[in-house]
């Protein structure tokens, strides 16, 4: 009964903090005449109409899209290397991403006219996304296999990032203006930036991933008990784990590719979560996961637009000061990582 009550009103929640996330910008648009545009009204200004449905609305699904996507890929993470600390971010996965997406946007200058235009569409940064951090994973992985200790894990992770990132710095040095502007808005993460077609593209991956990981569920829950037990009880460890790691990347990698690498969501909500609901069953896990992490994500979104003018503040910058202390927090409260 209590979860259901939770569930009820973390739901109405992210419903009222949607409808405030539209309502919010330059141009400040009331709640109600929001909620008429939403529902078809055609009694509301022409201006506010479009602002809603070309700009506003798209940018909020894409909001929660991204919640989604790092909030389950977090979970994934977590649960694979049964480490709190696991994140795209902190492991370095969001960094593959990054040189996947830096090799093909910074090194576009050295191919043909047209075939530099093809190459450096939505779609191509997408897949480059996706194949740099299924990569990384697969190396962190690999390591995985051969340390024990959970920290040792994530100074490989940071590491691995740490290349990854090197090669970019190289890749920016020889970039020329355009393309260093181009990679280093995409880094700074934007939401507002994506035509119909691509949301479209992205809300199905999303969902692939979404129910990818509902599939594993019964899996997940075997492994965080260790990959003893879930052997005894019938699991293929080896299967489980390149199936999620192949989810995980899927997810971490096409919200990466679309909107720029965006810090600590993957980290903070699996833990909000759990605390909130007080449970441990990943098929709850990763619905509820997915429900907190879209409305984290409208919120920062939201803090975006306070500055009152036409310029939004960097997306990455608001989940960093929102999730660098929880980094902290877990830090002091795991004594073992000290």
């Amino acid at each position: 009964m209590k979860e259901r009550v939770i569930l009820s009103c973390l739901v109405l929640t992210v419903l009222v903090i949607f409808i405030a996330n539209i309502s919010t910008g330059s141009i400040s648009i009331p709640f109600t005449k929001v909620i008429a545009i939403l529902s078809g009204n055609e009694d509301v200004k022409n201006a506010w109409r479009y602002i809603v449905l070309d700009y506003r609305l798209p940018k909020a699904i894409v909001a929660i899209l991204v919640g989604v996507a790092l909030s389950i890929s977090g979970l994934l993470m977590q649960t694979l290397f049964r480490n709190p600390m696991a994140e795209s971010y902190v492991l370095g996965i969001s960094s593959g991403a990054g040189l996947g997406v830096a090799c093909l946007i910074l090194g576009s200058s050295f191919l043909p006219i047209g075939l530099r235009f093809l190459l450096t569409s939505s779609y191509a940064i997408a897949v480059v996304s996706i194949l740099g951090s299924f990569f990384l994973l697969l190396l962190i992985l690999m390591v995985s296999t051969k340390v024990k200790s959970t920290t040792t894990l994530l100074i490989v992770g940071i590491m691995f990032g740490s290349f990854a990132n090197a090669a970019v710095s190289i890749l920016t040095f020889f970039g020329s203006a355009e393309e260093i502007k181009k990679f280093i808005f995409w880094s700074m993460g934007s939401l507002g930036n994506l035509t119909m077609e691509v949301i479209g593209l992205f809300t199905v991956i999303v969902i692939v991933g979404l129910f990818g990981a509902l599939y594993l569920a019964r899996e997940l829950d075997a492994l965080l008990l260790g990959d003893n037990y879930a052997s005894s009880m019938g699991v293929d460890v080896k299967r489980t784990r390149n199936q999620i790691v192949l989810v995980t990347a899927l997810l971490a990698g096409v919200s990466t590719a679309f909107v720029g690498p965006i810090a600590f969501i993957g980290l903070a909500v699996p833990h909000m979560t759990r605390l909130l609901f007080g449970i441990n069953q990943h098929s709850k896990l990763i619905v509820y996961s997915a429900i907190l992490g879209s409305g984290l994500m409208l919120i920062c979104d939201l803090l975006t637009q306070l500055n009152g003018d036409q310029y939004l503040l960097p997306i990455n910058a608001i989940t960093s000061m929102f999730g660098a202390p929880i980094v902290v927090w877990l830090l002091l409260k795991n004594k073992a990582y000290l």
